[in-house]
């Protein structure tokens, strides 16, 4: 733990680690790992040396990603090599788990259901904080009637549904997150918490090798998580080696997790600098994708030769590149573009009042051959931008699907404000 640190009292002690009150810091607690491993609801435990740094990168790793994708998480930053800090929070006990592969506890639970079978969506299932009963599976209906009330927010049908949701889209950003490592996210158990400042819920604990499967190539006789150490007939020396080598693997990937080999950009070509504004506001907004963005003025009526050199500028470097063209009056930018590069070029032209409706046919009557799409809105210009660099850049998914979610979540959370302000 670094020095200038001064800790206040234990709040908590689990199997792995340690949570300990900040006074300096308030509402923030320090989140401490052990060099602890367990299995069976710690039947089995072992010291294994070196668990707890492999463990808080692992984490620390895990909660950036997430972070800055939009997913609303405690953690704040990473203190020491085995220690975060975090927002404290009062934990919600139920282990939210979130399979693609049935595996493991689900074939017991379901016997007939091949191993490798896979769910789509994916399937979540809750288990309750109980070891004196093994943590037993909950329904949501079960959840709904224990009336949990965590920093004075009750937990009810509104909140299962966004941890439900939330649960599924934070697997699948991981999911989609290892996929360029050519490793299979097989499950993810994770738990929330309510921060006892903001009242909102957000994805709390940890996540490191102990909340996943992970199976390189798909195949599970490499499998690199803590089913290796579970799998154990017996715990020697060597096979404690074997188990931390797994371990050490993940946490050296995971920091990859945070890079993409992939790059992109959008240019944004407009006919008249008067289309300034217009084209700032879709700049804006490819930034919060962390797309970069450049502006260009050029006129295709009146200036063909020099649109295709800008054209022919981009092209040439090797960088994928989204093209959108901003005119209006009569758009010849985005069909000349269109019908002269391979990349994709997207129409988002600044309509005025008083031509716009007839002005915008320039826009979506194109001649034959042509594929450039037509979107008003200088938001969803760069939205689609987003999503056609999002099919190979994970970062930039991550972001597009913790927008949806979050989306989902403030319409839910309007509509209970609404229904309380009725009854």
């Amino acid at each position: 733990i670094s020095l200038d640190l001064k800790l206040g009292k234990k709040v908590n002690e689990g199997k792995t680690k340690e949570v300990y009150e900040l006074p300096d810091i308030p509402g923030c607690v320090l989140m401490q790992s052990k060099d602890q491993i367990t299995a069976g609801n710690a039947a089995r435990k072992d010291r294994m040396e070196g668990k707890a740094a492999i463990s808080n990168t692992t984490t620390s790793c895990v909660f950036q990603l997430l972070q800055e994708a939009g997913i609303k998480t405690a953690f704040v930053r990473k203190q020491s090599d085995t220690a975060f800090i975090a927002a404290h929070c009062e934990m919600i006990p139920i282990e939210w788990v979130c399979r693609r592969i049935a595996t493991g506890s689900f074939l017991k639970r379901n016997p007939g259901v091949k191993e490798g079978y896979k769910f789509y969506p994916p399937k979540i299932e809750m288990f309750y904080k109980d070891d004196a009963n093994n943590d037993p599976q909950w329904s949501e209906e079960q959840l709904i009637e224990a009336k949990f009330c965590f920093a004075g927010l009750t937990i009810g049908q509104t909140e299962v549904d966004i941890m439900a949701r939330s649960t599924q889209a934070i697997f699948e950003i991981l999911e989609k997150s290892w996929q360029p490592q050519n490793c299979t996210l097989v499950d993810l158990k994770i738990e929330f918490g309510v921060n006892i400042l903001t009242k909102e819920i957000v994805l709390a604990d940890v996540i490191d090798n102990d909340s996943w499967r992970l199976w390189p190539s798909g195949d599970r006789s490499q499998q690199k998580d803590k089913q290796s150490y579970r799998d154990l007939k017996e715990v020697t020396p060597e096979a404690l080696q074997m188990v931390k080598r797994n371990f050490e693997w993940v946490a050296e990937r995971v920091e990859l997790l945070l890079k993409t080999k992939s790059q992109g950009r959008v240019v944004v070509l407009m006919g008249s600098p008067s289309d300034l504004s217009h084209c700032e506001k879709i700049k804006k907004a490819c930034a919060t994708f962390g797309i970069p963005c450049e502006l260009r003025v050029t006129s295709a009526h009146k200036g063909p030769d020099e649109t295709l050199r800008i054209k022919a500028e981009y092209e040439g470097d090797g960088i994928p590149t989204v093209f959108v063209a901003v005119a209006g009056r009569s758009n010849g930018l985005g069909p000349v573009m269109s019908g002269n590069t391979a990349y994709p070029v997207v129409n988002c032209p600044p309509l005025s009042a008083d031509w716009g409706s007839q002005d915008v046919w320039s826009s979506l009557r194109l001649p034959s051959g042509l594929g450039c799409p037509t979107t008003l809105s200088p938001e969803g210009a760069a939205q689609f931008a987003a999503q056609i660099f999002g099919l190979n850049n994970h970062l930039v998914w991550a972001k597009l699907r913790s927008n949806m979610l979050n989306t989902w979540i403030s319409l839910k959370q309007a509509d209970k404000k609404l229904r309380e302000c009725t009854l």
